[in-house]
């Protein structure tokens, strides 16, 4: 870990919390991270990130920084920059890689760069979307910099009318056709893909299904087609290292049985996967032999600076 101090137990921040709509996400998943991580013999503070940040670093001067963040402003290349600027070796992706998979729509040309397959997809001004359908039913609405399926709409096929917006979404939104089909997810842990597992619900995979107990059924392994499922554990390696990685990050798919591997696409990739008690990749690094504190202590030991 580059920068950190030659102690026997190394002072670790866990930054969690933070400002953005995902922050009680983020709360959850960074208790977690903590408890393994002080289980492991680390030296550990929890850090709830708000604007006092870098004076808090600063006073506490930590060997590593544990990002538990999500959404904007930890998830985003903002609190990477932050540590940069301070020298503090920090887990997951770097400040490009961070900024390139929080912008989907930059995301997704960096994916079609790589010959990977996207849903067609518009970047339109709010007030446009909300006065006529910005494409042909159905198709999906949600902010380009949010995750955790955060003010996402779906617009169904028989919809009469564009969908009514909340207040929550931003001034422009990214539109997407809608790709029918099984919601398949992999984890990518380094250079090494971990597996594909099917997630089922009975309805839209919302917020609320990702992380209410019960709220959705994970499939891991996927029962799907061979040929399927290893096409999603090369194309979740291909976009980490399409969007510069590092760690542990999260590629998701839609694939449509109907249409074999031509039904398969990505949708976006996550750099700062959550670590719940509902989460799925702590979930897939466990069904590969990778208890909770052995992923907490390998995402710990891979921090680094990107310069």
């Amino acid at each position: 870990m580059a920068g950190m101090s030659s102690r026997t137990a190394p002072k670790v921040a866990v930054l969690m919390g933070g400002l953005s709509v995902e922050r009680e996400v983020s709360l959850s998943s960074g208790r977690q991270c903590a408890a393994a991580l002080r289980e492991a013999g680390y030296e550990v503070t929890e850090i709830d990130a708000r604007g006092d940040l870098p004076a808090r670093l600063s006073d506490i001067s930590p060997d590593i920084a544990f990002n538990a963040l999500h959404g904007r402003w930890g998830e985003d290349g903002c609190v990477q920059g932050l540590l940069e600027w301070l020298r503090i070796p920090y887990t997951h992706s770097g400040v490009l890689a961070s900024a390139l998979a929080m912008d989907k729509a930059r995301a997704k040309a960096a994916f079609e760069s790589a010959g990977l397959p996207v849903v067609s997809h518009l970047l339109v001004p709010a007030a446009d979307v909300a006065r006529a359908h910005a494409l042909p039913p159905p198709y999906v609405v949600k902010p380009n910099n949010e995750g955790s399926s955060v003010g996402v709409y779906l617009v169904h096929a028989a919809a009469d009318a564009p969908p009514a917006l909340g207040p929550e979404m931003p001034d422009q939104v990214m539109v997407e056709a809608f790709a029918p089909g099984r919601e398949l997810t992999v984890s990518v842990l380094g250079d090494r893909a971990l597996t594909v597992t099917d997630i089922v619900t009975d309805g839209w995979y919302d917020y609320s299904a990702k992380y209410t107990p019960g709220g959705s059924r994970h499939v891991v392994p996927a029962d799907i087609p061979g040929p399927v499922f290893d096409a999603c554990m090369d194309m979740a390696l291909a976009a980490h290292r399409a969007l510069g990685c590092r760690g542990l990050s999260r590629a998701d798919f839609r694939w449509d049985a109907a249409r074999g591997l031509d039904g398969l696409v990505l949708l976006e990739v996550n750099t700062q996967p959550g670590m719940t008690p509902t989460s799925l990749s702590p979930e897939q690094a466990a069904q590969c032999g990778i208890g909770f504190a052995d992923l907490c202590r390998w995402i710990l030991e891979d921090a680094s600076c990107d310069r």
